[in-house]
């Protein structure tokens, strides 16, 4: 009076991934995203630590693979009085240093390649 459980689980074919994703691919996004709020926090850190008037006011709104976690995009915000394109020139000429401190602060094999994108300043009127 055994059970034939074969019959059973022969007719569903679905498994684990086909509901929550492959595990794989959850693991890489974590990774990816566990290194873009590394990098986010050192690049922070850099900057905060250069004697440049317009560097120093800069945040950095968020740190995103392009397009993958090998290049990095780090997107910050210029402050008020500075027009984005003085503050990507900016960040270009101290890009080996933010690179060098982003180095020093993980632990990979290879440091991403770091890629600007500079936001305008918000405004701070209420209308």
């Amino acid at each position: 009076m055994t059970r034939d459980r074969s019959r059973s689980r022969a007719g569903s074919a679905r498994d684990a991934d086909s509901y929550f994703g492959a595990a794989e691919d959850r693991k890489v996004e974590r990774k990816e995203r566990q290194l873009c709020r590394q990098v986010q926090e050192a690049v922070s850190e850099a900057l905060a630590g250069i004697e440049d008037d317009v560097l120093l006011e800069v945040w950095v709104a968020d740190v995103e693979p392009a397009p993958d976690a090998g290049r990095l995009a780090v997107i910050v915000q210029a402050p008020q009085g500075a027009s984005p394109e003085e503050v990507a020139a900016r960040l270009e000429k101290v890009a080996g240093y933010l690179r060098a401190e982003v180095a020093s602060a993980i632990t990979r094999k290879r440091v991403p390649t770091l890629t600007f994108r500079v936001l305008p300043p918000e405004t701070g009127g209420v209308s």
